[in-house]
């Protein structure tokens, strides 16, 4: 330890006798006049807030312990809302929004009406973008660098990103644009070792290789140094070497990549030194052009439940502080797909498993133990997984994709161009299909069939149950011609209320018994609450049949043959009302001159924020009791 950090650590105890820090904190401007030992205590009172709120929200965790000195510095050292800070992937904003107005609602995190667990530039000035995908801070940095540049604005611009995002092309499309630019940029590197799961491929071994090289910043300065002491000729001399390019960078000192790119490095710094990062702060901001600094941080710093297992604590639930201990195991739909998928696999070794960065969350960490050589972690990097699935799939393997449904998004090219047209087998294990929950609109899984529909070929299945999630997969496997997609929500089944078996069939109807002339289509999750609904309108006197699709695309014309026969229609769908299967079904029957009664209840047009997965569906009218009232309501007015 050093004589300064003595000093600090002294100066923080002194302090921590005397006063909390952080209830006198209710904006940046507040950080300006503290010391170094009043910043160090207010990140242990941070991360103390943080760790027991999370315990009560859930949320991320992991992440945030390990970003609280870069924040605390970044606030200390810069002026927001005049200065731009942009954190990536943004649920490492926790401690930004302590700082920035928000400390007496964040007992709210997640919660409904409360605060979003991502930035959210509706909610403060100092969330200049939202960030609820990873890999998005540089590019639009440099868009805001840019537009400061050409309104004649004074600030500077800084992307915080971690070295998981880091992983996902639209990173390096960011760093190859930006670095060309003479605008005040800073890219700040959070290197932590891991994204959601362990980093993987050539990124992660490359900044391993410039963490064990620490003398390099200090080694090019020392250099530039020396230079500029020369007579006469020093400063010229210093300033021939840096246009030259490959004097200084490959002669003296091998450059980084980043310096490639075009942008100043600074690094690696401790990024839980404040001395050294307020330090090497101001030596970015002096170089008014594109620099990153490289920062090494501990995922989970200061809990040692979350240091230990820091990919156990990214996003978790609520949890025991003393413990660490969370409801977590197998009675989830992303178990049972990784579970069956590995049963598949047992008999067929064609079968490829492929994930984002997201192992344990898509429940693939199974499939990566008992199959290592057919498993594969692409990063974040959804486009890439798709066209290397293509590949596999062009040499006769069997490739299965396993993502989130609002990260599927991203790769709607590579399945239209590159699978599609081929007509490849592929596989989607869509999860998180539906409504999400506390991680709000940035992450609700609401739009993938809409734009999986018009993929020519496709077949979508959405099961309701475990038994039918491993039915599906195996449908998707062997009886679809080309691309395949089997979609399921997030978290346990649903109950079902009235007695059913799962059917190898497209559709299937489930008859009240008595020639009932209104009819209930339903799939997925959504299934369970329609059921709940059939037992209570059967109990009034209302008989409905239930049409369960299984297969919700392509829809086959004996449906069409079957529903004509009906004098009323209601689809339920918990997926967005404009593009989904109701809208289809509506479209299909008028051409062929349906004359009955037809409504549709989805999910309207927008963004659904952070709440329960049961109020955002009660919100909607896809619970069971909205559901009697709606088909009640119409046709007692039919009457």
């Amino acid at each position: 330890m050093t004589n300064s950090e003595k000093a600090a650590a002294v100066e923080s105890n002194l302090i921590s006798d005397k006063k909390n820090i952080l209830e006198a904190v209710n904006s940046p401007e507040d950080l300006k006049g503290l010391s170094v030992g009043e910043l160090n205590q207010l990140c242990s009172e941070i991360r103390t807030m943080l760790i027991d709120t999370v315990s009560k929200t859930g949320g991320h965790l992991a992440s945030n312990l390990g970003v609280v000195e870069l924040t605390v510095a970044l606030h200390k050292s810069f002026d927001s809302p005049k200065d731009t800070i942009i954190f990536d992937v943004g649920h490492q904003c926790y401690t930004h929004k302590i700082l920035t107005g928000r400390k007496d609602v964040f007992y709210r995190l997640r919660q409904e009406g409360g605060l979003s667990g991502f930035p959210r530039p509706q909610e403060s000035e100092h969330d200049p973008f939202i960030t609820g995908h990873a890999s998005t801070s540089i590019s639009a940095a440099y868009g805001f660098a840019r537009g400061n540049a050409l309104n004649l604005s004074d600030g500077y611009v800084v992307a915080v990103i971690g070295d998981g995002a880091l992983t996902g092309g639209l990173a390096y499309e960011g760093l190859n644009n930006a670095g060309r630019s003479k605008d005040k940029l800073i890219v700040i590197l959070n290197d932590n070792k891991m994204s959601i799961s362990r980093n993987v491929g050539g990124i992660a071994r490359y900044l391993a290789t410039i963490r064990s090289k620490p003398g390099y910043f200090k080694m090019k300065q020392a250099v530039e140094k020396f230079v500029q002491r020369i007579p006469l000729i020093g400063q010229r001399l210093r300033n021939w070497m840096i246009k030259s390019k490959t004097r200084i960078k490959n002669v003296l000192y091998h450059s980084t990549f980043f310096e490639d790119m075009g942008f100043s490095y600074l690094g690696p710094v401790d990024g839980h030194d404040m001395n050294k990062l307020l330090s090497v702060l101001e030596t970015a901001k002096s170089m008014k052009r594109p620099t990153l600094i490289h920062i090494n941080t501990i995922k989970g710093k200061g809990y040692t439940h979350a240091e230990k297992n820091p990919k156990n604590y990214h996003g978790i639930p609520s949890f025991d502080i003393e413990t660490g201990d969370y409801q977590s195991g197998t009675d989830n739909f992303s178990y049972i797909f990784g579970a069956a998928l590995c049963k598949i696999a047992t008999d067929d070794d064609r079968i490829c498993a492929i994930t984002a960065a997201m192992t344990e969350g898509t429940g693939l960490d199974m499939f990566r133990s008992l199959f290592k050589d057919r498993f594969y972690d692409v990063g974040i990097a959804e486009e890439h997984a798709v066209t290397f699935s293509c590949g596999l799939a062009r040499k006769g393997l069997v490739p299965v994709f396993a993502v989130y449904s609002s990260f599927l998004q991203r790769s709607y090219d590579q399945i239209l161009h590159d699978a599609a047209t081929q007509g490849l087998k592929l596989v989607l294990g869509v999860d998180r299909a539906g409504i999400v929950g506390e991680d709000g609109e940035t992450h609700q899984g609401l739009f993938d069939v809409a734009f999986l529909r018009t993929v020519p070929g496709i077949y979508i299945y959405s099961p309701s149950t475990y038994a039918e999630t491993e039915l599906f997969l195996k449908l998707a496997i062997y009886d679809a011609p080309s691309v395949a997609a089997v979609r399921y929500p997030r978290g346990a089944q649903p109950h079902i209320s009235i007695p059913y078996i799962s059917k190898d069939l497209p559709f299937d109807v489930i008859e009240s018994g008595k020639n009932s002339d209104t009819a209930v289509i339903t799939y997925g999750r959504t299934f369970g609450s329609v059921c709940d609904a059939y037992v209570k309108l059967t109990d009034s006197g209302n008989q409905v049949d239930i049409i369960k699709l299984n297969r919700i695309w392509p829809l086959r014309d004996d449906l069409y043959e079957r529903l004509e026969d009906y004098k009323n229609i209601f689809v339920f769908e918990e997926v967005m009302e404009n593009g989904g299967i109701g809208e289809h079904i509506a479209y299909t029957l008028l051409n062929r001159e349906y004359k009955g009664h037809f409504k549709v209840t989805a999910i309207k047009d927008g963004f659904i924020p952070q709440s329960t997965v049961s109020s955002a569906l009660k919100k909607h009218q896809l619970d069971a009791d909205s559901i009697v009232d709606i088909i009640s309501s119409e046709l007692g007015r039919e009457e």
